[in-house]
């Protein structure tokens, strides 16, 4: 089971400095709201359509154009605060960001700057150690996310696609608990998971439809205790936020270059100043995109458009009422109602078809053999030829039938994988499998004798070498299973070898 502390995480200590530092992150993940309709307008928020097609009246910025809420994008955001643990508030506002960038035809942002939807939460990261700790998060807003700014198309000329522009985004904002680059990646694991079970947001991060801001700082040991006391971030380093990273890997990587440029800054004497960085995968490192800008910079004031958003108790708690089982309960399940080991438990919860997939084999069955196939067997076919549970050439019944077949003694394990392969190849049902290709277990013990007694007599000398050493007998079980084309019950016929060999 997972040790939840409540201490301190042990920092990460960045190594080949004058001086030990540890990493101070917090992170703002702006999920796409699974929706099918943009927050304020009724464009379509598909991906992959045409340039432009999908772009509204309101999200082009044509003159007395008026949003209007899209009340659906307000209950995948309350049912996320749910799903995090969070406080929703009943009475929450929306915000004008003003900046001016081609992708943003308004001009501004719709935010939530003052009176987010969703306030404080949490969410359970668990490390690789078999430990797992509490990141807060300090809030949850509803947001517009800009277009897109298209600069390779022409050598002369950028183009604009607005498709996304308007399109309802749930910017959640952690507190600089994180302390390591591995437990960065981990915490973004975790929220995706948890989105994706909630149906709140798909995760695709390819598409941009998650996608993290890190925000890195160095303190010297020690520090970070004194700011945990305090809440006064002068104890903690200058921040320096790393936009959009969309990928676990650049994001581990992201932090930990970034952590080598700010201590080797300090520690000649220099100091960081507080800025937005790009990561460049090509040459691991960091660049300035602009100075960080304050929430006055952008000059926030409440959207006179749009009234207050107050919502009922009673639809929060229908909403509660509603929601999934949750990824931590559906592992403490596995594990409880299946007898499935801690990591078997987290690979098959990962993600919500894998769960349902294995809860379908194991039902009324062995739940640690079935884990044992479909994480072992599909998983590792699947991996092999690039394919996701979704698209499994076989079903949850044809490989329940397998594991049917082994407990009944009708195949041995070995012949099992046979089967599967069969049966993964041609969609053919495994029952059928074993009927028409002769694959049925011999369990007839005469027959299974006078194959021992065969082999036995026709190899005296290894006879007696056994009957010397009594591990040799696995080369006589062996001899039998081939005799027998590995038919043979494996477990009678260990029991023969022996009983002969010390007749």
């Amino acid at each position: 089971m997972l040790d939840l502390t409540s201490e301190t995480p042990k920092p990460k200590v960045i190594a080949g400095a004058k001086h030990d530092w540890e990493l101070v992150i917090g992170m703002e993940v702006h999920a796409q709201v699974t929706s099918k309709a943009k927050l304020f307008s009724g464009a379509s928020t598909k991906f992959g359509a045409e340039p432009n097609s999908n772009v509204a009246f309101v999200d082009a910025a044509m003159p007395g154009m008026l949003p209007v809420i899209n009340k659906f994008c307000v209950e995948q955001a309350v049912r996320t605060g749910l799903g995090l643990k969070a406080e929703i508030n009943l009475e929450s506002a929306f915000d004008r960001k003003n900046y001016f960038y081609p992708d943003l035809p308004q001009g501004y942002q719709i935010s939530q700057l003052y009176h987010p939807i969703v306030g404080e939460g949490e969410v359970l990261v668990e490390m690789g150690d078999g430990t797992a700790r509490l990141v807060r998060i300090e809030r949850i807003h509803l947001e517009q996310d800009a277009g897109k700014s298209i600069h390779d198309m022409d050598p002369n000329m950028s183009f604009v696609d607005l498709n996304r522009t308007g399109v309802a985004l749930m910017e959640i904002v952690s507190r600089p608990d994180i302390r390591g680059p591995e437990e960065a990646a981990a915490y973004v694991v975790k929220l995706r998971q948890i989105l994706r079970y909630l149906g709140t947001c798909d995760g695709n991060m390819q598409n941009g439809n998650l996608r993290a801001d890190v925000n890195v700082s160095i303190c010297r040991p020690g520090d970070y205790e004194k700011y945990q006391a305090s809440q006064d971030f002068s104890h903690l380093g200058t921040r320096c936020e790393i936009k959009n990273m969309n990928s676990m890997r650049f994001i581990q990587a992201a932090i930990e270059v970034e952590a080598r440029r700010q201590i080797a800054i300090v520690e000649a004497g220099g100091t960081v100043n507080q800025e937005t960085r790009l990561y460049d995968p090509d040459k691991n490192e960091t660049r300035s995109m602009r100075s960080k800008e304050e929430a006055h910079d952008y000059r926030y004031f409440p959207d006179p458009d749009l009234l207050p958003l107050v919502i009922e108790q009673a639809w929060v708690d229908q909403i509660s009422a509603d929601l999934p089982e949750l990824p931590d309960a559906k592992k403490s399940r596995f594990i409880n109602d299946f007898g499935l080991a801690d990591y078997d438990a987290s690979v098959l919860t990962a993600d919500l078809d894998s769960a349902g997939y294995f809860e379908a084999v194991a039902q009324g069955r062995d739940g640690k053999m079935a884990a044992n196939w479909v994480i072992n067997e599909l998983f590792g076919r699947l991996k092999k030829d690039d394919k996701d549970i979704a698209d499994s050439p076989v079903t949850p019944g044809q490989l329940g039938g397998i594991v049917d077949l082994i407990a009944s003694d009708a195949i041995s394990g070995k012949i099992a994988k046979d089967v599967f392969e069969i049966c993964y190849t041609t969609g053919r049902d495994p029952v059928e499998i074993v009927n028409t290709e002769g694959m049925k277990q011999v369990t007839d013990t005469g027959a299974i004798e006078a194959a021992v007694d065969e082999i036995i007599a026709a190899n005296p000398d290894q006879v007696a070498k056994a009957r010397e050493n009594p591990k040799l007998s696995g080369w006589f079980v062996g001899q039998v299973m081939k005799a027998t084309g590995g038919k043979a019950n494996p477990k009678v016929v260990n029991q023969l070898v022996a009983q002969k060999l010390s007749g």
